[in-house]
């Protein structure tokens, strides 16, 4: 049509969110890599494609429901099909993504003197209203105090103290049978991931903790050591992750129950810092001491305890301990800081990017596929932002890209409804081809200068 040759379409070429996107999806062979993690299409639209939906669906500000609504290349089911398949292996697909992304992209923006770190946390996934979530357990929420309804989300991450890019995940259901209120299918095939992943869920996180930084070797992430806060912080996974070459960095609980060998003596952390001497003045880092560790199977490894003054409580302490024991304990309180960056990780997945909101599945590997597509989101998000040294927070990068988007909807409904009056003009009047371009040369002169700026007209144009 005359209309559509005359105003550039600036709606497919240029929409920012999906040239990024597209670009982010080439560079890293995510088609690829859902092949090798065992995601192949079984009929129909291709595995990529729902893949690419799918991740970009938050950025639209559409609901899946209301997604579907305008979405006429597939049904629902074919969604759903995609998410509950217990045959694709999402722990694969995350750690080639992430690894890809810190060997091909970041590592060359980091300083060989940096110091890169593996951080490990929980969070809690929240299914409260879920009656008959498969492996749904009672879970304790450590802000609220209260057990709720939901899984733990252990996640291990990498950072360099500049990008945190998560590495690998388990949704922890519960050890004790008494505690899942729902129980796994009982059609799933043994040999698939998706068994595989039930039975993992039903381990104790430190076992998992284990089993993931064992993985971390095959994959070539380099760093030697690991931050983690006072829930994993006991003498027992101390041992169990130094056993494997890591040295772990963490903030001890203060109790009675645990006990630390220091001049011969199974002390308290309490009995050991009242029988050092302290570092006069306002000192920031009050004493560090050397100390052995036992696990119950009486391995034993050595350790620094370094007391470092509350800044939000002056006459309190708090203790990190590490098996680093060559570390300045500056270093030490330095890298430890470096664990803020997964509770930002977190925060970010749960206020903009969706976990466990934007599906509601009961299967239990619809939810780990969606977190992993929420994990793969934020990839991109962390990568955009180092990048281009950008200022803004993660959170800042995901509203502009959205902002950005609604511009180009409008835009599109724009143009849309000024092809249509094309339409309308030559089937209801007989006017020649130059009447008609007089006609709207005309009519895009008086339209406003906001919808020319739109529209790819310059705003002075009349």
């Amino acid at each position: 049509m005359f209309f559509s040759s005359m105003i550039p379409n600036k709606v497919e070429q240029n929409n920012p969110l999906q040239t990024v996107i597209l670009q982010f999806m080439k560079e890293f062979k995510i088609a690829q890599i859902l092949k090798k993690s065992n995601c192949r299409k079984e009929r129909g639209i291709s595995a990529i494609d729902l893949f690419q939906t799918l991740f970009s669906l938050v950025f639209t500000g559409k609901s899946f429901t209301r997604f579907l609504q305008n979405d006429t290349s597939c049904r629902k089911d074919t969604y759903y099909r995609f998410l509950n398949s217990s045959g694709v292996n999402w722990r694969r697909f995350l750690w080639l993504l992430a690894t890809q992304v810190i060997f091909k992209s970041l590592a060359h923006l980091t300083s060989e003197d940096r110091v890169d770190v593996l951080i490990v946390d929980d969070s809690l996934y929240r299914r409260s209203r879920s009656k008959s979530v498969e492996m749904v357990a009672r879970v304790y929420d450590h802000v609220s105090h209260r057990f709720v309804r939901g899984f733990r989300m252990l996640t291990l991450g990498w950072s360099d103290g500049n990008s945190f890019i998560p590495l690998a995940f388990s949704l922890l259901s519960s050890e004790k049978s008494k505690n899942r209120l729902c129980s796994t299918h009982s059609n799933i095939d043994k040999r698939s991931n998706g068994y595989k992943r039930r039975v993992e869920a039903m381990k104790k996180s430190t076992e998992v903790l284990v089993d993931l930084l064992q993985q971390v070797h095959s994959y070539g992430i380099s760093a030697h050591h690991i931050l983690f806060d006072s829930w994993f912080a006991f003498p027992s996974v101390l041992t169990k992750v130094a056993r494997l070459g890591y040295h772990p960095i963490a903030m001890l609980k203060k109790t009675s129950k645990v006990f630390y060998h220091y001049q011969g003596k199974a002390m308290s952390l309490d009995s050991i810092y009242a029988s050092v001497k302290k570092k006069r003045g306002r000192a920031k880092i009050l004493a560090s001491v050397p100390v052995h560790i036992r696990s119950p199977k009486g391995e034993v490894v050595d350790a620094t305890i370094v007391f470092v003054r509350d800044r939000n409580r002056s006459r309190q302490w708090l203790a990190l301990i590490t098996t680093d024991v060559d570390l300045p304990d500056e270093e030490v309180v330095r890298l430890y800081g470096k664990r803020w960056d997964i509770e930002v990780f977190f925060k970010m997945l749960k206020s903009h990017l969706k976990l466990a909101k934007e599906f509601q599945g009961r299967s239990y590997d619809s939810m780990v596929a969606h977190s992993t597509i929420v994990f793969s989101r934020y990839i991109l998000l962390a990568l955009e932002k180092r990048r281009s040294a950008d200022p803004r927070t993660i959170g800042g990068l995901f509203y502009d890209l959205c902002n950005e988007l609604d511009d180009i909807k409008f835009a599109s409904a724009l143009l849309l409804l000024l092809e249509i009056l094309e339409q309308c003009i030559k089937n209801t009047f007989s006017v020649t081809e130059q009447q008609r371009k007089t006609f709207f040369d005309n009519f895009i002169a008086d339209l406003p200068c906001q919808f020319k700026a739109r529209l790819g007209f310059s705003v002075c144009e009349s």
